[in-house]
């Protein structure tokens, strides 16, 4: 790795900053001067990404250390921490805010699209408290993975566009390795920042921040005869889809307080997250999560909750009278779990090889997972394997050999050629259509933890440079990374995962 770039002091790559979010007003931010380091340097680099947001990533790529630590702030980057609240494992807080993150500034990507551009670990904000505002070099590379690997999965997160070392200590158990990472979003909106707002009352500035999210994220909402009804309505529709998405992956989120919900519906902040290896609905990795409020399978009702908190903060611009504002938001909520059902069960019949609906699907699907579940079974390779099953029973040897009773998987095969006997593709093309929703390789949790450890030990980044690779073709076999698609060993297993701050 080159340590040279660290003593470049004048950043030459231009970013076209144009920061919407700092003209709202005053009390929704406040300005948040990244906190220079003594030795940064580079350890990854989008450049895809950085392309798609119209940066000149040759500039990047050689002088990108100062930018990413926040040692030189970019001209026309308005840095600033974002005012939110939220509810903590259901406790609400009124004040929370961005404590070590930065958001630098907002720029239009080749798509049109508006995109946050934010640094988090780099340092205290008003919003800080008693924190460092600082990230040790574990979590930021635990994002970059899992944000990443997300988006090749398919899956709406926020992604990473650079990961650096600062050359400074953390301390937390015990001393660490600093990093930053570069964060990318849609937006950095939260439920909890229209919690921050409906706490002290600001019925106006619920209004602003409203307009502004239809404006930013929901634009064919404008015009509506209800625009905010409308709006609860949408975010309640990409929460079903993108908790949905989650559970077929095998993905837990490990801490989804209202802080963490986006408004535009993508995954945000990985701290304590993980992938499912033997499947379990009750299953926590959070070592936060001590009540299991966040297990795998909890997750749909508590995206449920979440967006009637939303609901709650939109009460006054719902209607005038409140008893006629609460019952348009129940009748909102209420319908959460319907588009969620569906949302899922499309997503769990494809991965089976259903196209076409018949009465039975759900249990079929059901079947499986109970299956699955008494036999302790892999979740990635059981549908990854079934895929070479459907192309015929040859294939259902390595299958089998997940279950501790293969009968049990045996009857349930039986049921399920049944049923795709009845599918208009053929065997050959059903398998096709499988592999491109059952990912072959996930961001499992002792790799994520064998790459941190070599990093944080011995400065040792080619297992976070070879995960990161794997992760970005998912879909694909791979054999010469074959060993990344194998469950842990027992001594590999990873039971806790940790949040980093």
């Amino acid at each position: 790795m080159d340590h040279s770039q660290t003593k470049q002091q004048k950043p030459v790559a231009p970013i076209a900053f144009d920061n919407s979010y700092a003209r709202l007003p005053a009390h929704f931010h406040a300005a948040a001067v990244p906190t220079p380091v003594s030795e940064p340097w580079l350890i990854k680099f989008n450049r895809p990404l950085a392309e798609e947001l119209g940066l000149d990533a040759d500039a990047l790529e050689r002088d990108g250390a100062a930018i990413f630590s926040g040692n030189v702030i970019p001209e026309g980057a308005e840095p600033l921490g974002m005012a939110y609240a939220g509810h903590q494992f259901g406790q609400f807080v009124p004040l929370l805010g961005d404590g070590r993150a930065i958001l630098l500034g907002e720029v239009i990507d080749s798509n049109g699209k508006r995109r946050d551009i934010q640094l988090k670990g780099a340092g205290k904000t008003p919003y800080s408290r008693r924190g460092d505002g600082r990230a040790a070099l574990g979590p930021v590379l635990r994002e970059y993975i899992v944000s990443e690997a997300m988006f090749a999965l398919g899956i709406p997160a926020t992604r990473a566009l650079a990961a650096v070392v600062t050359g400074e200590p953390v301390y937390r158990e015990r001393v660490l390795p600093g990093g930053v990472i570069t964060r990318v979003a849609a937006s950095h909106i939260r439920v909890g920042t229209f919690q921050f707002l409906a706490a002290r009352g600001d019925t106006d500035g619920l209004k602003v921040l409203a307009d502004y999210v239809i404006d930013r994220h929901y634009p064919d909402i404008k015009g509506h005869e209800r625009p905010y009804l409308a709006l609860v309505e949408a975010a309640i529709e990409r929460q079903a889809s993108l908790i949905a998405r989650w559970l077929c992956v095998g993905f837990i989120h490990g801490v989804m307080n209202t802080d963490n919900c986006a408004i535009s519906g993508e995954t945000i902040d990985f701290g304590p997250c993980a992938f499912l290896d033997a499947y379990d609905p009750a299953k926590v990795f959070s070592s936060i999560d001590r009540g299991g409020r966040y297990a795998y399978a909890s997750q749909p009702a508590i995206g449920q909750w979440n967006m009637a908190r939303f609901a709650e903060t939109l009460l006054p611009l719902l209607d005038a009278e409140a008893s006629e504002a609460v019952n348009l938001a129940n009748d909102a909520i209420a319908g959460y779990g319907a588009r969620f059902q569906a949302h899922w069960l499309a997503g769990m019949k494809a991965k089976i090889g259903l196209q076409t609906e018949e009465d039975g699907d759900l249990d079929l699907v059901q079947g499986l997972l109970n299956a699955m579940h008494r036999n302790e079974a892999d979740f990635t390779l059981t549908f990854r394997r079934l895929c070479d099953a459907a192309e015929g029973s040859a294939g259902d040897g390595p299958l089998r050999e997940l279950f501790a009773n293969a009968a049990d998987i045996d009857a349930w095969l039986s049921a399920w050629r049944e049923r795709t006997g009845r599918e208009p593709l053929s065997d050959a093309q059903t398998a096709a259509a499988m592999r491109t929703v059952n990912p072959a390789f996930i961001p499992r949790n002792h790799r994520i933890e064998q790459a941190i450890r070599a990093a944080e030990d011995d400065g040792d980044f080619s297992l976070f440079e070879a995960l990161n690779d794997v992760l970005a073709k998912p879909y694909e076999d791979q054999p010469k990374f074959a060993a990344y698609a194998a469950p842990p060993q027992p001594s590999e297993e990873v039971l806790k995962t940790f949040c980093g701050t």
